[in-house]
């Protein structure tokens, strides 16, 4: 099992992190499609070759051939959004937040899942990413949808531990043995 395998890797200073991640992932009450979505979609977003080959396999299992690509696309999609939206809260002159994007985001109308999912899994990429305003909306959207605020929490807790386990593992392999 690929969890198994992720907390096996990680070294006995991150002991919080190996029980995190049987928390979050192993036992968590989100419905598979929304929990595997956020998993692959977070690993994708911590850009971590270790993490997404280990989790990778995982959700591909466990999600429809259709919600597979969809976490992909969120993550995709909120790569651009998180630095783009981010940059705009960021700058002094808020004339840019007025002006037109023009960037395509055509997924996040059609994701080819339900609506809420792909919200779910935008969410928790742009926990990862940090951008204030795009947590803001697709927190809004889920709200809106009617989504329980432990649900999104429990997107919180899975960007977090999977961006903590990336950073990690990923420093891990730089130091000197």
């Amino acid at each position: 099992m690929a969890l198994d395998e992720l907390k096996a890797a990680l070294p006995d200073y991150a002991k919080d992190l190996k029980l995190n991640l049987g928390s979050v992932i192993g036992n968590s009450d989100l419905p598979e499609q929304q929990l595997w979505g956020t998993v692959l979609a977070c690993a994708m977003a911590t850009r971590s070759a270790s993490v997404l080959r280990e989790l990778e396999p995982e959700a591909r299992a466990n999600l429809k051939p259709e919600a597979y690509e969809a976490a992909k696309g969120a993550a995709a999609v909120m790569a651009m959004n998180n630095v783009y939206y981010r940059t705009l809260h960021l700058l002094s002159d808020k004339e840019y937040g007025t002006m037109r994007a023009g960037l395509r985001m055509n997924i996040i109308g059609n994701p080819g899942v339900d609506k809420v999912d792909f919200e779910l899994w935008s969410f928790a990429v742009s926990a990862i990413n940090g951008c204030g305003q795009c947590l803001d909306s697709h927190e809004g959207v889920l709200r809106k949808a009617g989504v329980d605020r432990e649900v999104i929490q429990a997107a919180i807790k899975i960007a977090a531990t999977v961006q903590a386990v990336a950073a990690v593992l990923d420093a891990e392999a730089q130091l000197p043995r």
